[in-house]
């Protein structure tokens, strides 16, 4: 059907990437192995309908806490901005971490869901622009 043969690819690997890069993604198998080769773009599309959403807890020393649902991860700050920038770092680490031991990371039961999320915050690679994709919420205390 679409599939190209791992053969072919590595035989026309050079047009192969161009097409990729400037046409559409390509679909490669291998004996049993299935895969598909795709330029950041067209996988940064892929991820638009996944948002950070955080919860957002002012505590009674009047810092900020953001507690992100789609990630077990929270951070406090002095201000909504610095709580914000700092659950940024953490979303970037976290991801950094998961793809390091994506293995491991992938088959746990309880963050295999969190792949998209991972590759939303490694394709995106900038603290600030992380922080203005996370999306708040007044949480209750």
């Amino acid at each position: 059907m679409f599939t190209i043969s791992s053969t072919e690819a590595r035989h026309n690997w050079s047009s192969i990437v161009d097409q990729v890069v400037r046409e559409k993604p390509a679909f490669i198998k291998r004996t049993r192995d299935h895969m598909i080769l795709s330029s950041t773009e067209v996988f940064e599309g892929l991820l638009i309908p996944y948002v950070f959403t955080a919860q957002k807890f002012v505590e009674d020393n009047g810092s900020v806490t953001l507690s992100l649902n789609e990630i077990d991860l929270a951070e406090n700050g002095e201000t909504y901005a610095e709580a914000k920038r700092q659950l940024a770092q953490s979303i970037l680490e976290y991801a950094e971490d998961y793809y390091k031991d994506f293995n491991l990371y992938s088959n746990s039961p309880n963050r295999k869901g969190h792949i998209p999320y991972v590759f939303k915050a490694l394709i995106t690679d900038d603290i600030n622009k992380i922080g203005e994709l996370i999306q708040c919420q007044n949480g209750e205390n």
